[in-house]
């Protein structure tokens, strides 16, 4: 296959994560709507971060959109560029006449010189900018405030502050000032709490209080609310129960609970829910708390409580189905019989559990009657399509493959939101093949693409539709072409100002500014929670910022819903699940090592979401999630005597080093040298003996590791997204089969 540069441009990222069959565990932590988007820009030749300029073709043709661009700005497209490489540019811009880009260049300019320490050019650029640039007059006083600071002047940089706090009183930057100044007057720190509670200067302050004084409650409640990712928070809420339980609302309760169950926390979380504001939520969380904390007769009793005091709540089907498998036989059927008969959008689930309780009872006639009505009736539930699968599974592994194309063929149209919807689609596809039904097998394979574009199961049908994708042995020599957007989209939520301060690229005063401004986290919109992944990502939060992304799909709600897919529509919604972070280093080492450079991106996605200093239960280390000893024999393969695993260079190093190892061990057949990355040499050639000879993509689905055969799918599920998402050959073939919007990941 022809092999081509590989080129970056920018930044961004996602990630990618199969949803919960206990989805209700996240229920009202999703959200979403943001119309927001990029423009897609040609690369400048030879250039890992090079300009970009004309607009792609495929852009607008592979169903999803490329949203709300904000106006064109000769400025803002000079953002992604290094401050040196753009310097001359703005220059010119600030140089010219009055406008919104002349401003914007004037601040972008400053901004650059106080980050190279030459403070005074700044205050030069920022002399009456303030009129001019309204959006941004709080953050100009801001700037040249910490110009005085930094260069010692603290009579100007005191009066900066109070000016700040004269003309600016309801601006989140009044905090920082409030922070400043309230160092030596205690009251001004009052203030700040008063006025920005989430603000992280204000947070600081709460922090240092707490330390002179841990039994404050108020302040306490405060970090549960607006920083419920501090290290021990869990402890924190301990003494706040213990100590404080009697001055608490049902409002605090509700947020401590919360907390606790971010924590999987469940007893102290059900506990907490139970004296919360009494609503059809909280008290089915109360139950589902109770059944996992295994105390099954106190769950059903929960439960029950919500069926009575909430007959027409949305948890109450799900609290019946939860009644009807967690009692006794006898007694559970007449739960289920009630949601079949009352709520047929669950109807499917009881059915299946109907058929299951007869297996127990060991009455085999009404356990095949039931899975028969389950089909016949409710053939569209997610309950018939796994019922669908496990038949087709069965027969295929007797060697009918006939018998297993019918029964998997009927999820594909069916059943085609379910999560067995991209893997049927594809294995009709290959037993098609097998049975000698060749367009049969390739409308199923296009069928897998229209439908499921972003699945593991869309490249392994590209691959047998004979796309430049590469196939398990040969991914490994390509080098694929990347184009990234070069204009930053605006967030969905947040004020002017914020929107502002993330086009012209200034991070770290987008994201303060942006925790000043979210004061909804234990419930925030789907638009807050978008917003939050997107600046959580900008500023190297990597894993939480995929996370808050990849849980927009939680939301149960129609209407949230709704705003979720109309989402996922949005080029900035899948940039954000698949960012390229590191991209320098990955480029270089991956050519030393000569493999794809995407399937490396894909695997320190899965590896580590590129965090570089987190660390497994197993000791794994870093962005490629490396162990100790796997590191000091691969540094002496390489002459290193001395490395950092949290150092991401050294990881990457290292990390394609040991993948280059595991390539080579298996002569090049990446599924099995990233099986091996995961499990181990010693398991992959165990699978391998005991298998025999086997086709590959039942090898994958053979693995008797679940971990390792999720990894193995998720890690080419990653390399395909980068791929279609931002390689135009494979971005242009696409268009021609994706239909809507694509479904999560699976």
């Amino acid at each position: 296959m022809k092999k081509s540069r590989l080129i970056f441009a920018d930044s961004s990222e996602f990630r990618q994560r199969q949803r919960k069959k206990q989805a209700v565990l996240a229920t009202g932590l999703g959200l979403c709507a943001l119309i927001i988007g990029a423009t897609w820009l040609g690369t400048k030749s030879g250039s890992l971060l090079g300009q970009l300029a004309d607009k792609l073709p495929f852009q607008e043709q592979i169903g999803i959109k490329a949203g709300n661009k904000a106006e064109s700005s000769a400025v803002l497209a000079l953002v992604s560029l290094p401050a040196s490489e753009r310097a001359a540019q703005l220059q010119a811009i600030a140089q010219g006449q009055k406008s919104l880009d002349q401003s914007r260049a004037r601040y972008l300019l400053a901004a650059d010189l106080i980050q190279n320490k030459q403070g005074k050019k700044a205050l030069d650029l920022l002399e009456g900018l303030e009129p001019d640039y309204p959006v941004m007059a709080p953050y100009i006083a801001l700037k040249r405030s910490q110009i005085y600071a930094a260069s010692g002047d603290k009579a100007k940089a005191q009066q900066g502050w109070r000016d700040i706090l004269k003309r600016y009183p309801t601006s989140p930057v009044a905090a920082e000032a409030l922070y400043v100044l309230g160092k030596s007057d205690p009251k001004l720190w009052n203030q700040a709490i008063a006025k920005f509670p989430s603000h992280p200067r204000t947070l600081e302050i709460v922090r240092s209080r707490l330390k002179q004084n841990p039994n404050q409650p108020q302040l306490m409640l405060l970090l549960v609310k607006y920083a419920s990712d501090t290290p021990k928070i869990t402890s924190m809420l301990d003494q706040l129960v213990n100590q404080s339980a009697a001055q608490l609302k049902p409002a605090d309760w509700e947020a401590i609970a919360s907390v606790y169950w971010q924590n999987q926390e469940y007893g102290k979380a059900g506990a907490a829910y139970l004296r919360a504001p009494d609503t059809p939520h909280n008290a089915y969380l109360v139950a589902k708390a109770l059944e996992l904390s295994s105390k099954k007769p106190e769950a059903i009793t929960a439960y029950q409580y919500v069926v009575s005091q909430f007959p027409k709540a949305q948890e109450t089907p799900t609290s019946l189905l939860a009644i009807g498998t967690l009692s006794e036989p006898a007694q559970g059927l007449p739960y289920l019989d009630r949601v079949i008969s009352q709520y047929p959008d669950k109807a499917g689930e009881a059915v299946i559990e109907k058929a299951k309780i007869f297996d127990k009872m060991k009455n085999p006639k009404l356990a095949a009657e039931a899975r028969q009505l389950l089909v016949s009736k409710y053939g569209s539930s997610e309950a018939a399509a796994e019922y669908r699968w496990t038949q087709a599974q069965a027969r295929a592994a007797a060697g009918d493959l006939q018998g297993a194309w019918e029964w998997a063929q009927p999820i594909t149209t069916q059943n085609a939101n379910s999560q067995y919807g991209p893997r049927a689609a594809f294995w009709v596809g290959k037993w098609a093949t097998k049975l000698g039904r060749q367009d049969d097998a390739k409308a199923a394979f296009e069928h897998a693409l229209a439908q499921y574009p972003q699945s593991y199961y869309a490249w392994r049908s590209a691959v047998f539709l004979g796309w430049n994708v590469g196939d398990f042995t040969t991914v490994r020599q390509l080098t694929p072409q990347v184009v990234q957007a070069a204009e930053r989209s605006l967030p969905s939520a947040g004020s002017d100002t914020l929107k502002e301060l993330y086009q012209l690229g200034q991070d770290n005063d987008a994201w303060t500014l942006w925790q000043a401004e979210f004061q909804n986290q234990i419930q925030p919109t789907v638009a807050e929670q978008f917003t939050d992944g997107l600046m959580r990502l900008k500023v190297g939060k990597y894993q939480s910022g995929i996370d808050r992304v990849s849980k927009l799909e939680d939301r149960e709600t129609p209407e949230e819903q709704a705003q979720f897919q109309a989402l996922k529509q949005q080029m900035p919604y899948w940039h954000a699940l698949y960012p390229f972070p590191y991209m320098d280093l990955i480029e270089t080492w991956s050519q030393k090592r000569q493999i794809n450079p995407l399937l490396v991106t894909g695997l320190i996605r899965q590896e580590s979401r590129f965090e570089p200093k987190v660390r497994s239960v197993a000791s794994a280390v870093g962005l490629m999630q490396i162990i100790p000893s796997t590191a000091e024999a691969e540094a002496k393969t390489n002459n290193l005597n001395k490395y950092d695993l949290t150092n991401p260079k050294d990881n990457i190093q290292l990390g394609t080093s040991y993948l280059d190892t595991t390539h080579r061990h298996y002569n090049n057949n990446s599924m099995l040298a990233v099986a091996s990355y995961n499990a181990g040499p010693g398991n992959v050639s165990k699978w391998l003996k005991e298998k025999g000879a086997i086709e590959a993509d039942e090898f994958v689905e053979a693995i008797p590791f679940e971990e390792t055969k999720g990894y193995v799918k998720n890690v080419f599920g990653n390399y395909w997204n980068y791929l279609r998402l931002y390689n135009p050959e494979v971005s242009q073939q696409l268009a021609k089969y994706s239909n809507a919007q694509p479904t999560p990941v699976r």
